[in-house]
This record gives C-alpha cells, sequence and structure tokens, in this order.
C-alpha cells in the first residue's frame, strides 16, 4: 500500500513542472508558516516570564485577532495557495492563545492590586503594617507591578537586558547573534519542509496557466480588504502605548522580528506564485497586509533601541 502511495505521488509530482518561481513560492511559503509556528511563543514566555501582560496593548491584539479571522475566511473563499490557507488557521489559534493568557494576567493582577489597595494603611494602622504597605506599594512599581517586583527581586535583571539589548557589551552582541541564529534555524526548518512536502507528495506545484488558483469574488476581496485594514492599524496601539509609557518592557524583541520575516517570506511566497494580473489583483489585500505591517514593525524597533538606551541613561 505504501508503495503505491508513493508511485501514485511520483507521478502527480512528475506530471507537474517545478519552475523556479513556483519553487521560491512553496520555499517562502513554508519559511512564513515555520515563522508564524514559532512567532507567539517569545511574547507568551515573555509574559510568563514577568507574570503579567501589561506590555502587550489588548487592543493591538483584537484588532490583529479580527483581522486574522477575516484573512482566513477571505483566502478559503478566494481560494488562495494551502499554504496561506494553513498560515491562516494557525494564526488564528495562536491568537486565541495569547489573548486568552493576556487576559488572564490582566484579571489576576487586578485581583492582586485591588487586595493591596485594601491593605493600605490608615491613620489607625499600626506601623509596622504601614511600612510593610509602603513597600508593595513603591513608585517605581505603580507603573508596571509584575516587572518592577521582578527587577526588586533581581536588581541586575532588567539593566542586564537593556544593556543586551542596546549591545554595548559582549553580552549584547550575543543577544543579538541569538536572536540572528533563531531567525536562521527558523528559516532551515522551513526549507526541510518544504523539501520534504514535496519530495513526499504534500505539496505540490500549481499548474502553469491557472491564473494562480485563485477566485476573486466580491465577498472574499471584501474580507481580504478588512484584514489588511485591521493588520496595518493593528500596531498604531502598541506603538502609542510604547510611547505613552517610554517603554517597551514586557515585549518581546523576538516576537516582532520574527513578524517582520514571516510577513516578508508570506508575500514574496504571493508574488513568486504567479504575476498574473487577475492574480496580483485578487491577492492585493494579502499582500497589503502582510507587506505593509512591515514598516510598523521597523518602527517598534526603533522604539526598542531609543527606549531601551533612555532607561539605562536614567
Amino acid at each position: 500500500m505504501d508503495t503505491l502511495l508513493g508511485n501514485a505521488r511520483s507521478r502527480i509530482t512528475e506530471s507537474i513542472p517545478l519552475t523556479a518561481s513556483e519553487a521560491a513560492s512553496g520555499l517562502l511559503g513554508s519559511i512564513s508558516l515555520t515563522c508564524l509556528i514559532f512567532l507567539l511563543l517569545p511574547q507568551l514566555i515573555e509574559n510568563y516570564r514577568y507574570g503579567s501582560a501589561d506590555g502587550v496593548s489588548l487592543a493591538f491584539l483584537v484588532v490583529l485577532f479580527v483581522g486574522d479571522v477575516a484573512s482566513l475566511i477571505g483566502s478559503i473563499w478566494a481560494k488562495l495557495v494551502p499554504t496561506v490557507i494553513v498560515i491562516a488557521v494557525y494564526i488564528c489559534i495562536a491568537d486565541t492563545v495569547l489573548v486568552c493568557q493576556c487576559l488572564y494576567y490582566n484579571a489576576r493582577n487586578a485581583r492582586r492590586s485591588r487586595r493591596l489597595s485594601d491593605e493600605l494603611p490608615t491613620p489607625t494602622t499600626p506601623l509596622l503594617g504601614r511600612q510593610i504597605s509602603d513597600d508593595l506599594d513603591l513608585p517605581e512599581s505603580r507603573r508596571r507591578r509584575s516587572s518592577a517586583s521582578l527587577r526588586g527581586r533581581h536588581p541586575r535583571l532588567a539593566e542586564n537586558a537593556l544593556a543586551d539589548f542596546v549591545g554595548e557589551s559582549g553580552s549584547g552582541r550575543s543577544a543579538w547573534v541569538n536572536n540572528l541564529l533563531s531567525v536562521l534555524a527558523i528559516c532551515v526548518i522551513g526549507s526541510a519542509g518544504w523539501a520534504m512536502a514535496w519530495r513526499t507528495g504534500v505539496w505540490t506545484p500549481t499548474p502553469a496557466g491557472s491564473g494562480g488558483g485563485a477566485t476573486r469574488t466580491v465577498g472574499s476581496q471584501v474580507l481580504g480588504y478588512i484584514s489588511a485594514i485591521c493588520y496595518l492599524s493593528g500596531r498604531i496601539p502598541q506603538i502609542y502605548k510604547n510611547y505613552i509609557e517610554k517603554s517597551c518592557e514586557g515585549l518581546s524583541l523576538l516576537f516582532f522580528i520574527l513578524s517582520l520575516t514571516g510577513n516578508l517570506t508570506y508575500g514574496g511566497g504571493i508574488l513568486f506564485h504567479s504575476t498574473d494580473r487577475d492574480y496580483i489583483i485578487t491577492t492585493l489585500p494579502w499582500l497589503i497586509g502582510s507587506l505593509g505591517t512591515m514598516a510598523q514593525d521597523v518602527w517598534i524597533f526603533i522604539q526598542f533601541r531609543i527606549y531601551a538606551t533612555n532607561q539605562i541613561k536614567q
């Protein structure tokens, strides 16, 4: 049975020639999928590490989730390439996990804040109890209580993290190298995954002259542009939050690096798949949504640099 399946897959693969552009499309799509598989892990770990999601704008996540759902429905409706649809499905699942984690930490920390407020000293509170309450409500903990508490327990942790990012020491260079190695490893995994999928017949090139295989309908286009608008506007709340607080503390830099890499390869995979005019028009919302957010990711990188430098000077 396995031999028959293998022969069938081989015949399918051999019947459709693999062009360089189609190979590039599949390869980039696989790398994009791998980026997005690991995309939220750094931020999930960062939230767990601090025991807080204060660094993440909930509005950013909600708008992103709405855009991802619209993108999923629209991509299925438009019959885009399978890798695009698989990516959209996974992103929706991952978004749900991150939103649930943030809601959990926000609710838990809100309860703790109310409990601490109830324990604030009154004129009749003994001096010892008043001193304990003062320690629990230090000025530096009022902005991001959980992360400040972590700094209190490990006073060198925040300083080292900031110095690592700015790159003023050997450990800073190591941090950059680690991020680059992470991206390189993801590219290797994505490439190997595509090669295996192609050799086993799981992934096959789309026949030439098929117009990219996409179908343009009014509904799919509307959903596609809704998702593009959400993607283009989704990072604005996060950028604004960082600007108001003059900090990117609680955000994972690797999260945005993977986002940039994933969006770049996602858009590249669509463009390499077909240059047919109708196909480009059909996939234009997804191209805008993926490539358009890259500028905002770069702006967040700038904020990381500026605010990390400012905090070190303080």
